[in-house]
């Protein structure tokens, strides 16, 4: 199992915990999406925050959305997760170039810009949970540990990294969360965010060759930190051509008679992983004949 998810629980039940390493999926959808060093950075820290968020869930069926809307030159990004570790996900513009920031680093809060952040989550309810914040700094890790402290009210340190090749494959990647349960006590949480302020960097600590297990136990060993679960996490997306067939229906009668007049096949991709379907000419017509007048 090359990617996984740990889930861990500390301070006798105060606090609970979840650490992944996401190299190989981070990997996959640099490829699926053929994307730029700084939209690799931004989409691999959101599908592996999504893949420990998603684990959080308890149904079969729960599945977890999570979008960032902002003004800057990627457009945004969406994740989606279930609870058993897949996460799909892409950018809007994934060939987006842009020079480091200060620090020397790829400029992920630059790509994004001023925006919103936004996490879905269907349970299986009437109508879906959305809680929204606005990004406070672009960098997503800092955005969703804002998150969690204003929609969830839950304090939370959410750390996520992204480390590049210098031929621009994945290198390492992964991430950590860790939150407070009600009732937790100051001393705990002063304790974790004194270990916390030792930690420069999770691509650091990935890249000394830490595993989720590790990074967990340097940062809550001291608390009686207890693993409780580990799961395998992936790049998955379930498209099939019936689902574009679909997509391309709702588009409307009008839009499909333009492609069959203009008597060339006609090639549709999936926004969450690439995959092209082709539909030739009698196809489209097969098309037309479902779609509403």
């Amino acid at each position: 199992m090359n990617d996984y998810i740990i889930r861990a629980a500390a301070a006798g039940g105060q606090v609970r915990a979840f650490a992944s390493t996401t190299r190989d999926l981070v990997e996959y959808a640099r490829q699926a999406h053929n994307t730029s060093p700084v939209a690799t950075a931004a989409l691999g820290r959101l599908l592996t925050a999504a893949g420990m968020m998603g684990s959080m869930m308890k149904g079969e069926n729960d599945l977890l959305t999570v979008r960032i809307q902002g003004d800057g030159p990627i457009g945004g990004l969406t994740v989606t997760a279930d609870s058993k570790g897949n996460v799909k996900g892409y950018a809007v513009n994934p060939q987006v170039m842009l020079p480091p920031n200060a620090q020397g680093k790829l400029d992920v809060g630059g790509a994004l810009g001023v925006g919103v952040l936004s996490v879905i989550e269907d349970i299986g309810m009437k109508e879906p949970y959305v809680g929204q914040t606005i990004l406070v700094s672009g960098e997503i890790a800092e955005d969703l540990t804002y998150y969690y402290a204003t929609s969830e009210q839950t304090p939370s340190s959410v750390a996520l990294g992204v480390l590049m090749n210098r031929d621009n494959t994945v290198r390492r990647a992964g991430g950590f969360i860790i939150q407070m349960m009600p009732g937790a006590s100051d001393e705990a949480a002063a304790a974790i965010e004194e270990k916390l302020s030792g930690i420069t960097s999770v691509t650091a600590l990935l890249d000394r060759g830490m595993t989720p297990e590790d990074m967990l136990r340097e940062l809550l060993g001291d608390l009686d930190l207890e693993i409780t679960d580990r799961m395998e996490t992936r790049f998955y997306c379930g498209c099939d051509k019936a689902r574009v067939e679909k997509a391309l229906i709702s588009i409307g009668r009008k839009d499909l008679q333009e492609m069959i007049d203009d008597g060339k096949p006609v090639e549709a991709g999936c926004q969450f992983c690439g995959k092209k379907y082709t539909f030739q000419i009698p196809e489209l017509r097969e098309l037309l004949a479902k779609a509403a007048r």
